[in-house]
């Protein structure tokens, strides 16, 4: 059976129906148990259809792979990366992905695993990461209206989703204990492997990154050789070390 489509036991003919129709069903049912009935506050059906189908893609392994490239475990990683880009959609996908992982992360799966590092005592509290995700929402909706001029839903919805963030995320809760309860569905090496291959990538992006930014300081301290241009080599070198203790690099005596 295709997992993005599933059988109602409620219903009698027991047709096949797209998985989206569950999400969405889960989720109208979750806002009122919990109380948190649409257009409560503000028009939010909108987000309703936007959280259904972003439930509905986490099933698509095909989704969760090309998210990868987009996805870092800390702050530092996300800003470092953003700030050697000029691209404003790259920086759009790369904040709404990373908003979309912690908001289902941690309303469905209890924790940030999949978007952020794992909880120790030395981490951020629930609390730090909620500030966080509700933030990359605000910079996707930001970076949203530049690339969506013509269909304005997409930035209303990124900015209800950042001003609601808490209110959203105690309804994903809800879900997860009444309907998903996919915790238990996915083995402690599941998680583990999921969130090893995240990071490796991230890795290897942020190598990439720093590769280009050593050629860039190279070529400027070729041009024009100083003190501080070598400073900020052996930085960049070091911090290359740290992905890949293998590299070598030295510079030619001037």
């Amino acid at each position: 059976m295709d997992p993005r489509q599933y059988v109602d036991m409620k219903d009698n003919s027991r047709d096949l129906q797209p998985t989206y129709y569950f999400m969405i069903n889960c989720l109208l049912y979750s806002r009122m148990e919990t109380g948190l009935v649409s257009n409560q506050d503000c028009y939010d059906e909108d987000v309703n259809v936007y959280l259904a189908h972003l439930l509905h893609s986490f099933i698509n392994p095909e989704y969760v792979e090309q998210s990868k490239k987009f996805l870092s475990k800390y702050d530092a990683d996300v800003f470092r990366r953003l700030s050697s880009s000029t691209d404003a959609r790259l920086k759009y996908q790369i904040y709404k992905t990373n908003a979309d992982f912690l908001l289902v992360s941690i309303g469905i799966f209890d924790h940030p695993t999949i978007a952020g590092a794992p909880r120790s005592r030395m981490q951020p509290s629930e609390e730090a990461y909620i500030g966080r995700g509700k933030t990359y929402y605000h910079f996707a909706y930001t970076y949203s209206q530049q690339m969506h001029r013509k269909n304005a839903g997409v930035s209303e919805v990124l900015e209800k989703l950042s001003n609601g963030f808490e209110k959203y995320l105690r309804i994903l809760s809800h879900m997860r204990g009444e309907y998903l309860d996919l915790v238990k569905r996915f083995s402690q090496g599941e998680v583990y492997h999921l969130e090893r291959s995240i990071d490796e990538h991230s890795q290897q992006e942020l190598l990439k990154v720093k590769q280009d930014e050593l050629l860039e300081l190279y070529s400027a301290w070729k041009n024009q050789p100083s003190p501080v241009a070598e400073e900020d080599l052996e930085r960049v070198v070091s911090e290359i070390r740290q992905i890949n203790p293998g590299f070598q690099f030295v510079l030619p005596k001037r």
